[in-house]
């Protein structure tokens, strides 16, 4: 009358540290820039207004792969520490994402 049930056995997935090749594009401009301000993940996060992790930050200058979201959400709160440290009277530095992330869309 029925049909016998299977049940699927899920297995654990072998975690791996290293990224997929499609998913790891190398050190990105970020990260470079980053260096050259003197700007910490900490202080990205700190001066986000949206919800941006140290994690997030750090895959990003990494080059491991990040939504276009998230790209964004790292791209305010860069401009927002850049404008913080701009001196009064000075246009605060605007960043193209294409000048922070060098992925393929």
């Amino acid at each position: 009358m029925g049909r016998a049930m299977t049940r699927r056995k899920f297995l654990p997935r072998k975690l791996s540290m290293d990224a997929p090749p499609d998913r790891d594009f190398g050190p990105q401009p970020l990260d470079g820039l980053l260096r050259e301000l003197g700007i910490e993940n900490h202080d990205l996060v700190s001066a986000s207004t949206a919800q941006l992790t140290h994690k997030q930050v750090q895959k990003g200058r990494r080059g491991r792969y990040i939504t276009p979201k998230i790209r964004r959400k790292i791209q305010a709160a860069l401009e927002s520490v850049v404008a913080s440290r701009t001196a009064e009277g000075e246009a605060p530095r605007r960043f193209a994402l294409d000048e922070l992330f060098s992925y393929p869309d």
